[in-house]
């Protein structure tokens, strides 16, 4: 068993709370996204996962194991870092094989298994190169590689795609969940990059100034979000925000209405925030009335940025759309899709 048990775990530094008793539970061969912005606190939990931090309180417990006091060495973990960390002076090969060595494993294992994990990353071709011949996404194969043939039930991954350009980044995206559906480690993943969570993670636990600010499958956290801050990490583009109070039968607010049917009772006058996507706003011959700002062809869709009122907001449209900067349009709402938040707090509304 090689789940992972967070309990209530806490970190300071100085004054400064990063972690504030966070307890999460991830299950055996899980791939769990850590997201959110800098300084939320992710990598720290990573590294307190990792024995890289002492956490000033709870427990940490992998499998049956409680492992808050140990060493990194006696966690049975592996980590690839954001930075490739391959040496230089020696071969891909001898990469993929030093923490074998370490462990003073024989040389037929080291070969056996340096050479399946080359073989799991598409490596063999270069076991004889060294860092310098390869490049960027090869070198951070390298060290992916490395941390699997260690075999160990845990695999913590910081930021490991954040040096590559954008075309490596969605190649290096589909072959680590390819990876992980054929060697099922459980594993922990920090991004602060949304796409990467959305198309990687088992799991997201979307993080805010040290504390979980919400847990769920990727497509529950972005329909649902149970905070305007999550809607607006989640999506790209994000969750666009509108700001008003429902009142005969509409959502009005500075300068726009838009028609709500359904509504509690009790929502009425109160003021909210009404969170709707991109792709959920069409462009109609009748509705609510908006100003085109910019058109942005995206090559499968068009991103139309508009005026309602005075907030600006994007909307998913074809790409023939036939408008243009500073015409005037109207916007249809897919009612069901809307989500509401509470304006003072941020939290989401069951309407």
């Amino acid at each position: 068993m090689s789940s992972i048990a967070i309990e209530g775990v806490s970190k300071i530094f100085g004054k400064t709370p990063a972690l504030k008793d966070i307890s999460l539970d991830i299950r055996d061969g899980e791939f769990m996204v850590l997201l959110g912005p800098s300084g939320c606190g992710k990598t720290t939990l990573l590294r307190c996962v990792a024995g890289l931090e002492q956490v000033n309180g709870g427990r940490i417990r992998i499998g049956e194991r409680d492992v808050t006091d140990l060493a990194p060495r006696d966690r049975n973990i592996a980590m690839v870092f954001q930075s490739y960390a391959v040496f230089p002076h020696m071969t891909v090969g001898s990469n993929i094989g030093f923490g074998l060595r370490m462990k003073r494993r024989p040389k037929p294992e080291i070969e056996k298994r340096v050479r399946e994990g080359a073989e799991l990353l598409g490596l063999v071709p270069f076991l004889d190169r060294y860092p310098a011949q390869l490049s960027g996404g090869q070198r951070q194969r390298v060290a992916v590689a490395r941390a699997l043939v260690m075999d160990a039930p845990v695999l913590l991954m910081d930021e490991p795609l954040s040096n590559l350009d954008a075309l490596l980044r969605l190649q290096a995206r589909a072959d680590l969940k390819r990876l992980h559906k054929e060697v099922k480690r459980t594993t922990i993943y920090v991004t602060h990059d949304q796409v990467e969570a959305m198309s990687m993670g088992d799991r997201i636990a979307v993080m805010r100034e040290g504390a979980i600010e919400q847990l769920g499958g990727p497509m529950e956290i972005y329909d649902n979000p149970a905070t305007q801050f999550v809607g607006g990490f989640i999506g790209s583009p994000p969750m666009n925000f509108l700001r008003g109070a429902i009142r005969d039968g509409s959502f009005a607010g500075d300068g726009f209405a838009v028609p709500v049917t359904q509504m509690r009772g009790d929502l009425q006058g109160r003021e909210m925030v009404l969170g709707v996507r991109a792709e959920h706003i069409t462009i109609a011959g009748d509705g609510i009335p908006a100003r085109v700002l910019v058109v942005e062809p995206l090559g499968s869709h068009a991103l139309v940025t508009v005026l309602i009122g005075k907030t600006a907001v994007k909307v998913q449209a074809p790409i023939d759309v036939a408008v243009r900067p500073d015409q005037a349009i109207n916007l249809h709402f897919d009612e069901p899709t809307l989500r509401w938040m509470d304006a003072g707090t941020g939290s989401a509304i069951q309407r």
